[in-house]
């Protein structure tokens, strides 16, 4: 075998090989590429071990975006060509934008935005340059939200931003074959006379809570302390009354009992006089004579007593009432 030969078959096997490297792709998991067959569309390559004919048929290039960090961590945005189709969810930190609001604030709004490519060959032929087009669509479409919007609302309401983003992109972005996740608001920076004067206000607010607040812990503080009041007279007259209450029945059962004592000793008099014979005309008059007669010599200043001359006939009875008493 001649050198000829050798180098002839050198060649040709090197041939293959570059024909078969160019002929077989692997496609990883979560990837594609669009295959074009002599500038048309041909296929889609699944995830795995795929074989296309060398130099006939060749994968579409497409742009990618990427964010890079440089020198003294600066980030920048690089645009790329490949031929590489990701088919995770992707997303994309836009950098701050002026937008201008309901009340003609300028405020610096930036956005992120989660999507993913559901349909490749859509996001390849029905769209130049995928991520600069969501880019440019995102920005335009925050800043038609935002201008509806007035300051107080757009940093109160980011939940219905975001919502509204996310409906109007992935309604727009639907025909390129994106389907659009969510979009999330990072910061909201007005400009700095207007971030001053909502801290004066937000001061200014949280003065007349504080002191709302005092006002009611005063207000309940005295309701309490009246009711307080109110129910330590309401127990003291209970207590008064219940005194007085005891104080009467005690002095009623006291007459009662005396009542009952002066009955039991009528009726012991009435028996006796009736016993003695005694003319109870006479047993009242005596006790009346001898009642006066105590009271007249009570004094302290009476010294001599004089007993009239009629009553020494009253006072004879008294023999017969001190029989009545024996008995």
């Amino acid at each position: 075998m001649d050198i000829m030969t050798i180098i002839m078959l050198a060649v040709i096997v090197l041939i293959a090989v570059i024909l078969v490297f160019a002929g077989v792709k692997v496609v990883p998991q979560s990837e594609t590429r669009v295959v074009e067959r002599l500038g048309r569309f041909h296929s889609v390559l699944s995830p795995g071990l795929n074989l296309i004919w060398p130099f006939i048929d060749k994968p579409k290039m497409i742009f990618t975006r990427r964010v890079e960090t440089g020198i003294g961590g600066r980030t920048f945005v690089r645009m790329a060509a490949t031929s590489v189709i990701d088919l995770r969810e992707q997303v994309y930190d836009f950098p701050s934008q002026q937008v201008i609001t309901k009340d003609n604030v300028t405020t610096e709004i930036n956005a992120l935005l989660y999507f993913q490519i559901v349909d490749p060959k859509k996001s390849v032929y029905e769209i130049d340059n995928l991520p600069n087009a969501i880019e440019k669509l995102t920005q335009t479409s925050l800043r038609n939200v935002i201008g509806e919007l007035e300051l107080d609302e757009t940093l109160t309401s980011r939940d219905t931003i975001n919502s509204r983003l996310q409906s109007i992109l992935d309604e727009a972005t639907n025909k390129w074959g994106v389907k659009v996740n969510r979009v999330e608001l990072q910061d909201i920076t007005p400009p700095e006379s207007v971030r001053e004067a909502m801290e004066k206000q937000m001061q200014a607010e949280r003065n007349r809570r504080a002191e709302i607040l005092n006002a009611e812990g005063e207000k309940k503080s005295l309701i309490l302390r009246s009711e307080g009041e109110r129910q330590s007279q309401i127990n003291q007259a209970e207590a008064v009354k219940e005194s007085e209450i005891l104080r009467a029945e005690g002095v009623s059962r006291a007459k009662v009992l005396q009542a009952e004592a002066e009955a039991e000793a009528i009726r012991r008099v009435a028996e006796a006089i009736k016993e003695t014979k005694t003319d109870p005309a006479t047993y009242m008059l005596a006790m009346k004579y001898i009642e006066t007669l105590n009271q007249m010599v009570s004094g302290r200043d009476n010294k001599t007593v004089y007993i009239p001359y009629e009553a020494s006939g009253v006072l004879s009875s008294i023999g017969s009432i001190k029989e009545m008493f024996k008995k």
